[in-house]
C-alpha cells in the first residue's frame, strides 16, 4: 500500500472509488475544485499497481467576513475504502495525514464531518478511534431523508 497526496490525475480513480461505496456522488468540478484549492488536504491510498483503492477529500473553511470571531476549520467531505481493502487501517491512516495538514499547514482548530447516522463502523472509527464527538445531529441531512451526525474533533495540541 502507498499512500500519498492526491493528484489531479487521481480524480478519475478517487471518484470511481467513491461511486463504488457510497451513495452521496459529486460532480468532477467538485473534485477538481477541493484538489485544486486545498492540495494538502486531500489524500489517496493505492494498490501496487496503482490503482486508487481509498481516499479522503477535505478542504478548509476560513471564516467569514461576517463572523471574524470563527475559528479556521477543516471538513472532511468524503472518505472511502475499497470493501476488499477495509480493516488494514487505511481510513484511519488517511485521516490522520488530512488532519495533521489541516493542522500544520492550514492552522486549523479543528475538523468537522457528517456521517450517515446508521453507519456505524464509520462512527466508531471516527468516535472510537480518531477521537472525534458529535456536535450535533442533522435531521434529514441526506438526499434520502437520513439523519447526519455532524461530528468535531480538536487539532489542538495534535
Amino acid at each position: 500500500m502507498n499512500i500519498r497526496l492526491a493528484q489531479v490525475e487521481d480524480l478519475v480513480g478517487m471518484q470511481a472509488c467513491n461511486l463504488q461505496n457510497l451513495p452521496e456522488n459529486y460532480m468532477m468540478k467538485f473534485w477538481m475544485f477541493h484538489t485544486m484549492t486545498w492540495p494538502q488536504c486531500s489524500f489517496v491510498a493505492e494498490d501496487e499497481k496503482g490503482r486508487i483503492v481509498g481516499y479522503v477529500l477535505a478542504k478548509i473553511d476560513e471564516p467569514s467576513e461576517d463572523d471574524k470571531n470563527e475559528e479556521i476549520h477543516g471538513h472532511v467531505n468524503s472518505i472511502s475504502v475499497l470493501r476488499s481493502y477495509r480493516r488494514l487501517g487505511l481510513a484511519k491512516k488517511l485521516m490522520l495525514l488530512s488532519q495533521e495538514a489541516m493542522s500544520s499547514i492550514y492552522q486549523a482548530s479543528y475538523v468537522s464531518l457528517h456521517v450517515r447516522k446508521s453507519n456505524k463502523a464509520a462512527i466508531a472509527l471516527y468516535r472510537d478511534t480518531l477521537g472525534f464527538e458529535v456536535a450535533k445531529v442533522e435531521k434529514k441531512y441526506y438526499g434520502d431523508g437520513e439523519d447526519a451526525l455532524s461530528m468535531k474533533l480538536s487539532l489542538k495540541n495534535s
